[in-house]
């Protein structure tokens, strides 16, 4: 229709025709490689294993993640002292209310860890969490946590042999080494 079409003023010449005329030369195409994760270089791919393991997460286990990781976050946004214990308790009392209402420690999940990403299948699907979606990856006691853009993802130590926590740390220490913007 022709009067929804934008014109400029004093003009009875669509814009669109207008900008065409004036354009600039088109931007060079750099190209890219094919695979999602284009900062992974080749060395690093070599020394980073695939890891596969299962997990079914007990309650206690997730709290001490979460305490953990809630204290964490605490201490660097620098809250006084009643207030920081005050939201750690809270936070993790929350997290622990999700797991349990959730069912999670019925639950078994299949981790696939290697270069293009992870991938976790459980009763609901399967989830791929992509690198560049990851932010980091902090040790606690009872293993890793991905720190994801939405969220966190509990790695247990418990699950994995002496190869897959080396090399588990190796993708940490990958991780930690990218930019930010990845």
């Amino acid at each position: 229709m022709w009067f929804y079409h934008p014109k400029p003023v004093g003009s009875r010449k669509p814009v669109a025709t207008m900008v065409q005329q004036h354009s600039d030369p088109p931007a060079p195409v750099l190209a890219t490689p094919d695979h999602q994760t284009p900062f992974l270089q080749e060395q690093d791919a070599a020394s980073l294993a695939p890891i596969e393991f299962s997990v079914c997460y007990g309650l206690g286990e997730y709290v001490a993640f979460m305490w953990q990781h809630a204290g964490y976050l605490i201490r660097r946004r620098r809250i006084a002292a009643p207030a920081s214990w005050y939201m750690q308790c809270k936070s993790t009392w929350s997290a622990a209310f999700h797991f349990i209402m959730q069912g999670r420690s019925r639950i078994t999940y299949q981790f696939t860890i290697d270069r293009h990403g992870i991938v976790r299948t459980g009763p609901s699907g399967v989830t791929l969490i992509v690198w560049a979606d990851v932010t980091g990856m902090r040790s606690y006691s009872r293993g890793r946590m991905l720190l994801l853009k939405r969220g966190t993802l509990p790695l247990p130590a418990r699950c994995l042999n002496a190869a897959q926590s080396a090399s588990l740390a190796g993708y940490a220490t990958w991780i930690k080494a990218q930019p930010s913007g990845h």
